[in-house]
């Protein structure tokens, strides 16, 4: 893992482009493998889900010795879990703190999920935000909140108390547009009760890899029983572009927002832009490049957030350029085509937004069922 000159990784920050990892874990905090990253890979960031912290301590002895503390101390599991995912994420802020010092409060964050349970409730999202904001107090926290119809508010009233948002699940550029102009609504508010805004950051976390692998299964249902040769071509010239297009147009739409008289009245009292973030950056489909979704989507107040192994193949032979802003005629020409082709692209995003969250809510609602058996097992007669 030694850092090179010639790493491609390391030339991103060129670009305007931050890497944070999506991944965390007791393991890389305590083997000293987060530091390593930090310097070797020019990890400025981490990014956690409940399906990360399932992964990280179900069947994970690191965590019996607190599993023991919590009982001894009468909590319940909720309280338990609560206690082993905090104490990893203040490490983990607490190792990333310099990167934030550093960079202004630019990087240097650590993203906590609300539970994905709360997904369609804005008090309960808000108030959980809340709470654990100022529980683990941390500066560099930020609090992940779904870009659900109901997570709009809740990602405005968090921003005007303060808090740090990395609003996740977001899949279509309406739903960007929608948590875009909740954070600035946020800042509004905050001006008008006469708050600081330039400690307050937000990121908007733009899924990637499921809606090709959405837009892809449909093209596949379509191409059966298809014997017209140039619809055909057409079909199958969409597969694997349908991302980065809506990525790239998503970016425009950032442009648009950052030059409004509301933005730059905002940025004059010291607000920070909200990043768009590229999360889902894994490729799914064998067929295609490992770093896709790193390649095409390097360019100014970016971050992308990258699995371990994406980050390995991404510093191994990534093609680092600005290529935010290339093709854009291209990306609208694509998604405008859709419709004609039989593939309803609102539907599609409706539908990964739903799955998107039981696709969290289910190894939460694992890792508890496991903490529950660990306490048992852990418990004295």
């Amino acid at each position: 893992m030694a850092a090179t000159a010639d790493n491609p990784i390391l030339h991103l920050k060129d670009y305007g482009q931050s890497v944070w990892m999506d991944n965390l874990s007791r393991d890389i905090l305590q083997s000293g493998e987060l530091e390593k990253l930090i310097e070797s890979r020019d990890v400025h960031g981490i990014t956690s889900n409940p399906a990360i912290f399932q992964k990280a301590i179900a069947g994970n002895a690191i965590y019996d010795q607190d599993i023991e503390a919590g009982i001894r101390a009468g909590k319940s599991v909720e309280e338990i879990y609560e206690s082993l995912v905090f104490e990893d994420i203040r490490r983990a802020c607490d190792t990333l703190m310099p990167i934030y010092q550093q960079t202004q409060g630019l990087d240097g964050y650590v993203s906590l999920e609300v539970p994905p349970s709360l997904a369609r409730d804005h008090e309960e999202t808000t108030a959980t935000a809340r709470r654990y904001f100022s529980d683990l107090n941390r500066p560099n926290l930020m609090i992940k909140i779904p870009g659900t119809p109901e997570g709009v508010p809740a990602i405005e009233r968090a921003i005007s108390e303060g808090i740090n948002v990395n609003v996740t699940l977001l899949f279509s550029v309406d739903a960007y547009q929608e948590a875009a102009w909740a954070y600035i609504r946020g800042l509004e508010k905050r001006v008008e009760q006469g708050e600081d805004i330039s400690q307050i950051a937000s990121v908007a976390s733009f899924f990637l890899s499921r809606i090709d692998t959405k837009v892809d299964d449909r093209v596949d249902e379509l191409l059966v029983g298809e014997d017209n040769l140039s619809q055909k071509a057409k079909l199958q010239a969409v597969k694997g572009e349908v991302a980065i297009a809506n990525a790239k147009i998503a970016y425009q739409e950032y442009k648009k927002i950052i030059n409004s008289d509301r933005w730059q009245a905002l940025a004059q009292k010291g607000a920070k832009v909200q990043r768009l973030l590229w999360a889902s950056t894994s490729t799914k489909n064998p067929d295609y490049s490992d770093v896709m979704y790193v390649d095409e989507l390097i360019g100014p107040d970016t971050v992308n957030t990258l699995p371990p192994d994406t980050i390995e193949a991404c510093a191994d032979h990534c093609d680092v350029d600005s290529r935010i802003e290339t093709e854009v005629d291209q990306a609208y020409q694509l998604i405008d085509s859709l419709p004609e082709l039989g593939i309803q692209l609102d539907q599609i995003m409706d539908e990964l937004l739903e799955e998107g969250i039981d696709k969290f809510v289910q190894p939460f609602d694992k890792l508890m069922d496991s903490l529950v058996t660990k306490v048992k097992q852990l418990s004295p007669a």
